[in-house]
């Protein structure tokens, strides 16, 4: 009797495991972009961002929402790839305009300084080359003057209106902590909102997971068309990172990028990967699952190798320069 009461209770467990990575998963994907848009927001520049990287997600991204709509996967996966798409356009977007703002800024500020130095060129005297250098110096960067005064006022501004106008500039001391803190809170917030909803009623009858093709055989058109979506998926979130990464080892810096994006991702395909594995072991099912287990399993070593370029490339480990006094 304890064998069969066993029995009846392990697929339970499984589907509740899976049911509460998977719904883990949808927050952290959920939240995925939002660090990153703020980062570009508040520097008003999306220069540390490879657009090789997001056009390639996006492919990625396009291609799983394909797979999924041509395999009639469940609502919810559907849903969720539309979103990414949306998320990855929106992304897109705003990294296309502050790249164009800033190219022009460039031009702009270029043309002047050339004019500024052509005119004190033609002006300047034998007695005073020096201010003329000097000034030119300075006009050489419109706005520099600016931004550091508007940094001074801003420094009188209360930190509570400087964080939610986005003008707080001021270093975080400990980011690895404080995110670390935010993926608690997702964890929380995913398990919470799992038990909520099965409490409601609204796993009844689902397995809490993204379908991934159950009651087609491998060898059906249907099937061999959304793994091959699936496939080509996978390839593109592989290798949409190694631009990102190629960008940072040419830098020797991550700055401007959010680390708590990474994180978020490092976090949505692990639930995801755990989520498929927890609902079941059978090996079909798992080589029907194996394209979005290499997409959210090899993705997750490229994250890594990131994190690495956060710690390499921290500024405290840059060596400091030493101006000369003259």
């Amino acid at each position: 009797m304890e064998d069969i009461v066993a029995a009846v209770q392990s697929p339970r467990i499984g589907e509740a495991l899976s049911g509460i990575f998977g719904s883990v998963s949808l927050t952290a994907w959920i939240c995925l972009l939002l660090p990153q848009l703020i980062t570009n927001y508040k520097a008003q520049s999306a220069d540390a961002l490879s657009m090789k990287f997001l056009f390639i997600w996006l492919l990625g991204d396009l291609a799983n929402l394909s797979g999924a709509l041509w395999t009639n996967l469940a609502p919810t996966a559907i849903a969720l790839a539309c979103y990414f798409c949306v998320a990855d356009v929106v992304l897109i977007t705003q990294c296309s305009y502050y790249n164009t703002m800033n190219a022009r800024r460039r031009t702009r500020s270029e043309r002047k300084r050339l004019a500024s130095t052509a005119i004190q060129d033609t002006e300047a005297t034998e007695d005073e080359p020096l201010l003329a250098r000097r000034s030119s110096d300075s006009n050489g960067l419109p706005g520099s003057h600016r931004r550091h005064s508007m940094r001074h006022s801003e420094s009188n501004l209360d930190p509570l209106t400087r964080i939610i106008t986005g003008e707080d500039d001021t270093p975080d001391s400990n980011p690895w902590l404080h995110n670390g803190l935010s993926l608690v809170a997702v964890w929380i917030v995913g398990a919470a909102g799992w038990f909520v909803s099965y409490k409601m009623g609204a796993w009844d009858g689902e397995d809490g997971v993204p379908d991934v093709g159950d009651g087609l055989a491998p060898t059906e058109p249907v099937a061999v068309i959304g793994m091959a979506l699936g496939y080509f998926s996978a390839l593109c979130y592989l290798c949409a990172r190694i631009p990102q990464i190629i960008k940072n080892y040419h830098e020797k810096s991550c700055e401007g990028l959010a680390l708590l994006f990474f994180l978020l991702s490092l976090t949505g395909n692990f639930t995801y990967a755990c989520s498929l594995f927890s609902y079941s072991q059978d090996p079909d099912y798992l080589v029907k699952a194996l394209p979005w287990l290499l997409g959210s399993l090899g993705t997750m070593i490229e994250d890594f190798i990131i994190f690495a370029q956060f710690r390499l490339y921290s500024p405290s480990r840059q060596p400091k320069t030493h101006s000369a006094v003259i």
